[in-house]
């Protein structure tokens, strides 16, 4: 790969996790873009089939996917791909996963069993993974470690704590994603 000036970088990344648990808020908040979405009013059947719980005031939710992007710097380019929370649209997550550089596992301390699917997916795919804890208000606060046991995350998972609403979180989610995906690949190519 020619790392001269012209050169321009181009990396997927996706953000996943459960039902509600602020894909769409986070994508929003750090894309440059007016973000792509794919969001739909929830409909009756719908409720009956998708686990609401803690976001009961939800109205709207992803179909397909959310978009976004965030230059880095000149040259180095994020595309964020959201996926849909719910089980009958994983489907979808095999395609959105090709090519990714790695993925963050969006989580919510009331429904903290709804991200592990999405770890599942990611580990059995070994794409590198972190998982962001998005603080809503009035959940209770726990520390990174405390997620690390309670997701039974193997040894160097990153977890970090986040506000999705927050541009300035969101970034940092990112990096961290970012250096843990590249300190995946030096150990790979060093084996």
């Amino acid at each position: 790969m020619d790392s001269g000036p012209s050169s321009h970088i181009a990396l997927k990344i996706l953000i996943a996790g459960g039902f509600g648990v602020g894909k769409t808020t986070l994508v929003g908040a750090v894309s440059e873009i007016r973000p792509l979405h794919t969001e739909e009013p929830l409909s009756m059947a719908g409720r009956d089939v998708d686990d609401a719980d803690a976001v009961e005031r939800k109205s709207t939710t992803t179909v397909a996917m959310d978009f976004g992007r965030i230059t880095v710097r000149v040259g180095l380019t994020l595309y964020l791909f959201g996926t849909p929370g719910q089980d009958r649209f994983w489907f979808l997550w095999d395609e959105l996963a090709l090519g990714a550089l790695g993925a963050v596992v969006l989580a919510d301390t009331r429904r903290l069993d709804a991200s592990f699917p999405a770890i599942d997916f990611f580990e059995h795919r070994r794409l590198p993974f972190v998982v962001a804890v998005n603080q809503f208000p009035g959940a209770r606060a726990y520390g990174a470690e405390e997620v690390a046991a309670a997701l039974d995350l193997d040894h160097g998972i990153p977890v970090v704590l986040c506000d999705a609403r927050v541009r300035a979180s969101g970034k940092e989610v990112l990096i961290a994603l970012v250096e843990h995906a590249s300190q995946r690949h030096r150990e790979r190519r060093s084996a």
